[in-house]
């Protein structure tokens, strides 16, 4: 009786049989694999027909002992070359495969991400119309070839390169007709532009801008055209920030030193800059005298430290500071002239001036180029609203500067509520808020922003009630807290101190400035009408 065959039951695996060399005692291979060498099993992705069995075929497969994979994988490899070349892929031609993992790698942050969406959105008809101008071919421009691999269509969107790889792409890309579909690292504020057109993506974003200021600067002169200015409205409207074609007439406002009712101005600015130059013919002669010279020296010791250092050591401003301090100095006996209140004329003098000087960077102003009878009343004016503001917070100058002991313990106080983490570290290595903070109330944070952060923190500071004295506070907390990954990366007092003393700040701008002073604000609605919440 002749022995029967018994087949596998379908339950078992290919992994778990036996391989033979004969074909007799091979069984049947799962569905979509394929058999090669001897002890190996290989995968056929996307197969649709019954798999391959040598049982059934023995016939075929001894007469063409040639035909298994090498064919197959030599056709797809061809087809997807194929597929590659006539597609328009996401990936830039010639990029390692690292920078392309990389790239995949990379997080994006998804608040940029709705930013650019919705930019994009905002510009999507803008640019299809500017593209369709731009596709009407010039005399002398040669049609594209119909076989175009990369051809898409004209209301595509494409990202644009950062600068660094603008400058190392291939030759062959730059001398294509196409444009290719570039990536940029971090996703910029306008970061779209229409295949074909110019990768202008700045103007793209400086237009937006400038749309946003012509709106607000419309609504701060129809505020201002009054014939009384609502002036809890110009605040409310000033807190973001003010245009600065209006910065000078807002600043004198909210100071105080010009009424609300339009009419009184010219008579109070012409009484108020008479007033002025008569103290300096009464008063500026004593600056030599035995009583005064003390002051009168270190003023113009200080003053040469001052920033931006090429219009103070102009021979026009450093006499211009001169008389401004010691007029003041003279006029408040209490406090005298102390450092610190020299760099608080700076802002005001550089925001009055601009309305004069066609320069946008102030460092490159030629003051002797303005009138001197414009000079007379910028000083006049500089002085005014300089003695309002310390009219505010001069218990920071007086003997032993009470009001700066007094926030900085109030800061320590507060920072201990808000970031416990942050201050237990500072204790722990000693470092006493004084030593870095004193010189952030004195100087209301001059030192540590560049002059144009200053000049926007001013604008929320006159918008604020008591904001040289009681916001300032928050805005020092908020500022400190921003580096507490910083502050706790360092494990030294002197690093610790050389780092808070010196903080990364020189390429501020308004948007950190913007970010800081709402951090601020949040604090002060949380604290400021609850004091024992930051009372141990």
């Amino acid at each position: 009786m002749s022995r029967k065959r018994i087949l596998p039951r379908a339950s078992r695996t290919a992994a778990e049989k036996p391989f033979a060399g004969k074909e007799e005692d091979q069984g049947s291979v799962p569905e979509g694999c394929q058999t090669g060498k001897s002890g190996s099993i290989q995968h056929v992705y996307g197969a649709q027909h019954p798999p391959f069995d040598p049982l059934l075929h023995g016939t075929l497969l001894k007469a063409t002992p040639k035909v298994p994979t090498t064919p197959v994988k030599a056709k797809r490899v061809s087809t997807f070359q194929e597929f590659e070349s006539n597609t328009s892929d996401a990936w830039d031609a010639g990029e390692d495969d690292d920078e392309l993992l990389a790239m995949a790698a990379e997080s994006l942050n998804t608040e940029v991400v709705m930013e650019t969406a919705n930019r994009v959105l905002r510009n999507h008809s803008q640019r299809q119309e500017r593209h369709k101008l731009q596709e009407a071919p010039g005399p002398e421009q040669k049609p594209k070839p119909l076989a175009e691999p990369h051809l898409v269509p004209s209301g595509d969107l494409r990202l644009v390169k950062s600068v660094s790889e603008s400058h190392t792409s291939c030759p062959a890309e730059s001398a294509s007709d196409s444009v290719p579909l570039q990536r940029s690292q971090s996703l910029p504020h306008s970061a779209t532009v229409a295949l074909g057109g110019t990768s202008d993506s700045s103007t793209l974003g400086s237009s937006v801008l400038s749309e946003r200021e012509a709106f607000r600067l419309d609504k701060f002169k129809q505020l201002l055209a009054g014939p009384n200015t609502d002036l809890e409205e110009l605040r409310k409207l000033s807190w973001s920030g003010i245009p600065k074609p209006v910065r000078p007439i807002t600043w004198k406002l909210l100071s105080g030193y010009l009424p609300a009712n339009v009419d009184r101005r010219p008579a109070t600015l012409q009484r108020k800059q008479k007033e002025y130059f008569a103290f300096i013919e009464h008063y500026y002669d004593s600056r030599n005298d035995e009583a005064h010279q003390d002051t009168y020296r270190q003023i113009h010791i200080d003053i040469p430290r001052m920033s931006p250092e090429a219009l103070i050591l102009q021979p026009k401003v450093t006499e211009i500071f001169e008389r401004i301090l010691f007029i003041w100095a003279i006029r408040h006996p209490a406090s005298g002239y102390v450092q610190g209140i020299n760099d608080l004329v700076t802002p005001f003098f550089v925001v009055f001036i601009c309305e004069y000087i066609e320069q946008e960077d102030v460092d490159a102003a030629d003051v002797s180029r303005v009138p001197a009878d414009v000079l007379r009343n910028v000083e006049a004016d500089t002085y005014w609203c300089m003695s309002k503001l310390l009219d505010g917070i001069q218990d920071n100058y007086t003997f032993a500067q009470p009001g700066i002991q007094m926030k900085v313990k109030m800061l320590e106080e507060l920072v201990s509520r808000i970031d416990e983490q942050v201050h237990r570290h500072l204790e722990q290595h000693e470092v006493r808020y004084l030593q870095f903070a004193f010189r952030w109330m004195n100087n209301l944070l001059m030192r540590e922003v560049p002059l144009r952060c200053t000049v926007r923190l001013w604008d929320t500071y006159q918008s604020e009630p008591e904001g040289f004295s009681r916001f300032h506070l928050y805005v020092c907390a908020a500022f400190l807290v921003r580096w507490r990954k910083e502050i706790l990366e360092e494990r030294d007092f002197q690093e610790l101190l050389l780092f808070l003393q010196n903080l990364p700040t020189a390429q501020w701008g308004d948007e950190d400035i913007s970010l800081l002073l709402a951090e601020a604000y949040r604090l002060k609605f949380a604290f400021a009408d609850a004091p024992n919440h930051y009372k141990k």
